[in-house]
């Protein structure tokens, strides 16, 4: 355990955060999504939310100032997302930019591209987001 970094940030997880460069992504996919099926680079966090996921996160992570550093799953045609989702993981990440919605089967394309995905224990339907990495600003 450290001091400073959520419970739920694993050793595993907070390797890969520290690997990731300027640019790369990380999928917090929801428990249905086929994380090993899109990328080599999985970790699990069963019985974690996405929300306690992101606040975890956060705290270590930059997003990008560059591009749209947050890019969640669009509904199906005939479906429809809940907008609560995105408000919690809003304010958990205390983001209030432009978030990209992308179709499933892009998204899947490009959680196969991402650093790595890490399968929460998330239950909301669409519930699967991708962050890009930035700078980390200088002093």
């Amino acid at each position: 355990m450290l001091k400073g970094i959520s419970p739920v940030v694993s050793p595993e997880l907070l390797k890969i955060l520290a690997e990731m460069g300027h640019g790369d992504e990380i999928v917090i996919s929801d428990a249905h999504f086929p994380g090993h099926a899109m990328n080599s680079r999985v970790v699990r966090a069963d019985g974690v939310g996405a929300v306690q996921l992101l606040a975890g996160i956060i705290p270590l992570l930059e997003l990008d100032s560059y591009a749209t550093p947050v890019v969640m799953m669009a509904a199906v045609e005939g479906d429809e997302v809940d907008p609560a989702v995105e408000m919690k993981y809003r304010e958990a990440l205390g983001y209030d930019g432009k978030i990209e919605r992308m179709e499933r089967y892009p998204f899947y394309v490009r959680a196969g591209k991402a650093y790595a995905v890490v399968v929460s224990g998330e239950t909301a339907k669409y519930g699967n987001i991708i962050l890009k990495k930035g700078v980390i600003p200088t002093c």
